[in-house]
């Protein structure tokens, strides 16, 4: 069979690949909103690409779910809540900034039982490893997480990863904890954000910026080297 894909076609079908579960209305929001008629363009090419083999989909979900081809997962599963709730907080970021670097369930350990976090990206200039906590765990499972971190923090790995800078310093990113919950775990080495929405954090920031105008120039907020710089 032959046909021809368009660079958008392109750009759906990574973002799949990527995301590993897209709802239908994000694809609107992201690659069609500048149409006349984005929800009716969106079927029409979504329909095209799942004929030619070229994306799954499973419609036990309204909007229908978009997955890769060769998805491992099964087309009810929970799994892909996971996914949208993943997908949403890059949403979120979009509406600020797009973020960089971006890896859906992270390895930077590249083993078992070391960090897995469900994000990384770099955000308006700031490294993040992000922990969306969809279920309430104990304060104890909370705390061993951030052990983990705290281990490979003192492994110094992370320091080679691919994405930090060649210009400067290596930096440890910030663990963004997404949670309606706040727990009480800390670190004396790694900074850890808890926040409800990316949208909340923003608003964070913007409030810490605003006090730091108003009072005497102090050192940014930092922690083991890490800079936050949102705004």
């Amino acid at each position: 069979m032959s046909f021809r894909l368009s660079q958008r076609d392109k750009d759906i079908i990574g973002f799949i690949n990527q995301f590993r579960a897209v709802d239908r209305d994000s694809l609107v929001e992201l690659f069609f909103k500048q149409l006349k008629s984005p929800i009716n363009a969106c079927n029409s090419v979504m329909v095209r690409l799942y004929r030619l083999g070229l994306i799954e989909r499973t419609q036990q979900y309204s909007p229908t779910v978009y997955l890769p081809v060769d998805a491992k997962i099964k087309k009810n599963s929970q799994k892909i809540l996971h996914f949208l709730s993943i997908l949403d907080v890059h949403k979120q970021m979009c509406s600020y900034s797009r973020p960089k670097s971006v890896i859906v369930e992270d390895k930077p350990t590249g083993r078992k039982g070391g960090i897995e976090p469900d994000l990384f990206c770099i955000f308006k200039g700031s490294p993040f490893w992000v922990e969306i906590q969809r279920t309430q765990y104990s304060e104890q499972k909370m705390q061993d997480k951030i052990h983990l971190y705290e281990e490979f923090f003192f492994s110094d790995e992370w320091r080679s990863l691919h994405w930090q800078p060649e210009d400067r310093a290596a930096v440890f990113p910030s663990i963004l904890l997404i949670t309606p919950v706040r727990y009480a775990v800390s670190s004396d080495h790694i900074r850890i954000i808890q926040v409800a929405s990316i949208h909340e954090l923003m608003e964070k920031y913007k409030s810490s910026t605003k006090q730091q105008r108003e009072a005497k120039p102090r050192t940014s907020a930092s922690s083991g080297g890490i800079k936050i710089n949102l705004m």
